[in-house]
């Protein structure tokens, strides 16, 4: 009888210890399922912001520049000082802020309340197909002062794409679109990835256009950490200096760090003593046709 009650007992004690290790595991396993559900629903927000978003036909700016190997666009200042230009005079300290591959409605208002924060103004270079998009946002960058520039329509790559009917229509094509939101007709152009050569520039002329490249690239498309975009800036800065930032970005871009990092590049180089102006300031050029 107590062999019984022994034998009852031993299997008794081995089901229990399965159910308990069974119980165990359940809970074991409920954060990480938790912490799945939870990256699974920031992917689907993410998504959703940029469902809608014009992707950049040449690729992202990681695919499309080689951070080891910066555009060298002297040459083309040097053939063309009268359509293409760099920077502006070095007698003053005034500088002048661009952002390209906006508008974004993921950044570019971040963007946009920095620089009213500081009371900034800029020149924003933007895609036609994301003006069209979202032509509430160029409005909005109209209305706080900043100036408008053409940068293509879908962000092709010229020097790949190599024939000037594509610079042509995508040219065109986006200052029919800025023009229907801006109510005029813009006159500065800046090249995706600041790829060009002689031929694209002399079309470039023939449209009445000023090509803007830049002297101080932040290489915020890299997407460090806020301070070390600015100190690529702040490390480089020099009177008349064009600014080369970016409020817009691929899919699965993210342009947080720059809106963070214009908290230390504004007050900085106005604690220098420098102004910032627009780029048709800063080069005393006009900005319309």
């Amino acid at each position: 009888m107590q062999a019984r009650i022994l034998k009852f007992l031993l299997v008794t004690g081995i089901l229990f210890g399965f159910h308990i290790t069974d119980i165990m595991a359940v809970y074991a396993n409920e954060e990480p399922l938790v912490t799945v559900s939870r990256q699974w629903s920031k992917a689907v927000i993410q998504d959703d912001q940029v469902e809608d978003l014009p992707d950049l036909d040449g690729g992202s700016e990681n695919s499309g520049r080689d951070p080891q190997q910066p555009v060298d666009l002297r040459i083309l200042q040097q053939r063309y000082p009268d359509i293409f230009f760099l920077q502006g005079p070095t007698d003053q300290k005034r500088v002048a802020l661009t952002f390209d591959d906006g508008p974004d409605p993921r950044f570019s208002n971040g963007v946009l309340d920095v620089l009213k924060l500081y009371n900034v103004p800029a020149t924003f270079f933007v895609l036609g197909s994301r003006a069209v998009a979202n032509p509430e946002i160029v409005k909005r960058m109209q209305n706080e002062g900043h100036v408008i520039g053409n940068h293509t329509y879908s962000h092709p790559n010229l020097v790949q794409e190599s024939h000037l009917e594509t610079l042509e229509r995508e040219v065109t094509r986006t200052e029919d679109a800025l023009k229907d939101i801006i109510g005029y007709r813009t006159k500065l152009f800046r090249p995706p990835y600041g790829f060009l050569y002689n031929e694209l520039v002399e079309k470039l002329g023939e449209m009445n256009y000023y090509v803007i490249a830049w002297s101080v690239d932040s290489l915020d498309w890299q997407e460090d950490p806020p301070e070390v975009i600015a100190s690529k800036v702040l490390d480089n800065i020099q009177p008349g200096a064009i600014i080369l930032m970016h409020d817009g970005a691929e899919s699965g871009g993210d342009r947080t760090n720059t809106i963070e990092s214009l908290h230390q590049i504004i007050p900085a180089l106005q604690e220098q003593g420098y102004e910032f102006v627009i780029v048709p300031e800063l080069l005393n050029i006009p900005y319309k046709k």
